[in-house]
């Protein structure tokens, strides 16, 4: 995606909205994307310097048969791609469900009138993700995760082909955590920049405005303990109808004052200048990364 051009920008207004983000319309500010779903948002430059959905999906795919080639080396000779966990045994993966965008909040309004603040149950899924297969046998789960045999260190065949998979990354840690560790530091400051303070202040007048509680800021919004997430294994959400109509004035109020493409203009900024300074550090990230991507299209047999 194309990211818009914000030299110069020394202040941005927030209130009025384009039809789109292509340019700068009636009520709009010029370099600022006008923002009402996750389709609106442009590629961050942090973005390149991190594995996309299809990476975590492709090397998800690799390490599978990774380890369905280790677990038919010690004799199970039919264990699926993919399997379930064995009946009666609870999942050694977590659960993971996307459920908002990360820091602007839910920006879908469709799913706030019906989820809130939750997520679709039907959506949710392990992390790590599919399980097509039958269900293991408890000598294939204990064999799978290092119980009783151990082929490769103390992980079992779960762990096996890991250095396949890292062949000639020189710094796994350096590849995995830089460019999370960065972003985190640049949105702390984003966050204290002028133009986010005064966006989210008058997204939070407008929430008083529409009748619901005036939150800081969209992430205080997501995380009230009203919810009633605390005590459920899955995370989800009551989905009551004060949860509902906060959902609902929240994704409104980031509409009506585009919140989200002022919030986007500030980490651009801070994340460009920050790639800038730091140009050896990331160019061996984008490296590494590159190496893992030619690892996972040997294993998956592709050119």
């Amino acid at each position: 995606m194309t990211g818009c051009a914000v030299a110069g920008l020394m202040a941005v207004g927030i209130t009025g909205c384009g039809s789109d983000s292509s340019g700068a319309g009636a009520g709009e500010t010029p370099g600022v994307p006008t923002v009402k779903s996750e389709r609106d948002l442009p590629e961050l430059p942090l973005e390149r310097y991190e594995f996309s959905d299809r990476d975590n999906a492709r090397h998800t795919e690799a390490q599978a048969r990774l380890t369905q080639q280790c677990m038919r080396d010690l004799g199970f000779d039919d264990f699926p791609l993919y399997p379930k966990e064995p009946n009666g045994r609870q999942s050694v993966t977590l659960t993971a469900v996307a459920v908002t965008s990360y820091p602007y909040g839910p920006l879908d309004l469709d799913a706030a009138r019906r989820w809130g603040y939750g997520y679709d149950p039907k959506k949710s899924g392990a992390a790590g993700g599919r399980t097509e297969g039958r269900a293991m046998t408890d000598k294939e789960y204990e064999a799978l995760y290092g119980f009783r045999r151990k082929p490769s260190g103390n992980g079992g065949c779960a762990s096996a082909g890991g250095e396949r998979l890292m062949a000639g990354v020189p710094d796994e840690a350096r590849m995995w955590t830089y460019t999370s560790e960065r972003s985190r530091r640049l949105d702390k400051a984003a966050a204290k920049d002028e133009r986010v303070r005064d966006a989210l202040g008058a997204w939070s007048r407008c929430m008083a405005d529409k009748g619901v509680k005036r939150y800081k800021t969209p992430g205080d919004a997501f995380g009230d303990k009203a919810w009633g997430r605390k005590g459920r294994s899955d995370g989800n959400t009551t989905r009551t109808r004060r949860e509902l109509a906060t959902a609902v004035a929240d994704v409104e109020c980031k509409r009506e004052l585009n919140t989200a493409g002022v919030w986007w203009v500030v980490r651009k900024e801070k994340q460009s200048a920050d790639v800038a300074g730091h140009k050896d550090a990331y160019d061996a990230v984008r490296a590494d990364q590159q190496r893992v991507r030619a690892n996972v299209r040997r294993i998956l047999g592709e050119k």
